[in-house]
């Protein structure tokens, strides 16, 4: 049970969620959220896909993410949404979760993202909407240096989607170690930060122990991603993460 001081002279922590994908970069933002003394991570939010079971862009199944979920041991939120929605469809099922957020006590929402400005500002506006504070912990670090400290914390994951433009399916199920580093190519990001890879995060200094998770299937999908007035579509290849 997490006691608060009743002293007046000692500032109260904020509640905060953390918006949770299963991959590396929502597992980094929630360490490092952790570590903050004026902040009390209350709860994971996670966006699944209605009638499909598995959660939007990453596609890793919600019996994965409920043992994510459970052995961090913070409650998982699932905000369900149509495969692709339109952004108002969107907007408004994000506005209403916001604002659940706002009437239990919790003021700042944390997003894993690391130098996408148009996102990032999207996520802001709207949160401004809703009367919450946004917090981005990973926020221009050097991708570099940020793999290399994800893998040393104590970290793993595997790559449960890839970009087909950029990577082949031969880079799906690899563990994220720097052997993998060293062979993306040069125009790949790092973190994968542009969309060209994507992971499922099973272990680690979040987590009282690693995991368990099973790999089924490769398949393709194709992915709508809207930024502002622009929808970039992406063929993508999954692993399936069950």
């Amino acid at each position: 049970m997490n006691i608060q001081s009743s002293d007046p002279n000692v500032p109260r922590k904020e509640k905060a969620v953390v918006f949770w994908s299963g991959g590396k970069d929502s597992a980094m933002a929630l360490y490092k959220a952790q570590k903050s003394a004026n902040l009390e991570i209350v709860g994971l939010v996670t966006t699944v896909i209605s009638g499909k079971g598995k959660t939007s862009v990453h596609e890793i199944a919600e019996g994965a993410l409920d043992r994510q979920a459970k052995l961090t041991g913070l409650p998982l939120r699932k905000m369900f949404v149509e495969a692709n929605p339109a952004n108002p469809d969107y907007e408004l099922e994000l506005l209403h979760v916001y604002r659940e957020l706002v009437e239990e006590g919790i003021s700042t929402v944390i997003y894993g993202d690391i130098f996408l400005e148009d996102i990032r500002t999207y996520r802001e506006e709207l949160l401004r909407k809703a009367g919450l504070k946004s917090l981005f912990p990973l926020w221009q670090i050097n991708t570099t240096q940020y793999m290399e400290g994800f893998i040393h914390s104590g970290f793993k994951a595997i790559i449960c989607c890839v970009n087909s433009a950029l990577l082949g399916r031969t880079y799906l199920n690899r563990e994220l170690v720097p052997s993998f580093l060293n062979d993306l190519p040069p125009n790949v990001d790092p973190a994968g930060e542009n969309g060209e890879f994507h992971t499922f995060c099973y272990d680690g200094p979040i987590f009282k122990s690693a995991v368990p998770f099973t790999i089924g299937g490769t398949y393709t999908s194709i992915a709508e991603l809207k930024l502002g007035e622009q929808t970039v579509i992406n063929q993508v290849e999954h692993i399936e993460v069950l």
